[in-house]
């Protein structure tokens, strides 16, 4: 890259341009939520693209800032790690899974999810969900729910509808 840029990582700064009229970022790429659909119980997911806004190692930082976006009717997995998600809603409306709760969430909520704790997102609206995710660049790697956490959310009459 121009600019005065080290092979790897930003010497100076960047701007990357964001056009509202595509909700994309100049030259960001979008990618799988996910590789594999997951042949674990819950951990299936449908019409979720996935962009990295920056990070480790072109921006030397202990981060990484994602963007992910749900189609209509998509659904995220159903999921815990060791991770916390710390997640800012910046387009549309969805809901989010997260433990025996299910929130409805709107542009500029956050949401916080603990670590250890049963997750996933959900759009059952319209238009597209979508929400900036920073997470630690190096982290666990994301696990299904045990029996005892699915027969729980199973017999949530809040939670049962999203647990599949």
């Amino acid at each position: 890259m121009p600019g005065g840029e080290a092979v790897g990582t930003l010497q100076t700064g960047r701007r990357i341009a964001f056009n509202p009229e595509t909700f994309r970022w100049e030259g960001i790429e979008p990618q799988v939520y996910k590789f594999s659909l997951g042949e674990q119980r819950g951990m299936g997911w449908r019409g979720i693209t996935r962009f990295i806004l920056g990070g480790p190692p072109e921006v030397p930082c202990r981060f990484q800032l994602r963007y992910f976006e749900l189609a209509p009717g998509a659904y995220s997995s159903l999921e815990k790690h060791a991770h916390i998600h710390l997640i800012l809603v910046i387009r549309g409306r969805g809901k989010a899974l997260v433990g025996p709760e299910v929130f409805e969430v709107a542009p500029f909520d956050l949401v916080y999810v603990p670590p250890e704790v049963p997750h996933r997102w959900i759009n059952d609206g319209d238009e597209p969900f979508g929400f900036l995710c920073p997470v630690d660049a190096e982290r666990d790697t994301p696990r299904p729910v045990d029996e005892a956490e699915w027969k729980a959310l199973k017999r949530n009459p809040a939670t049962a509808p999203y647990v599949f």
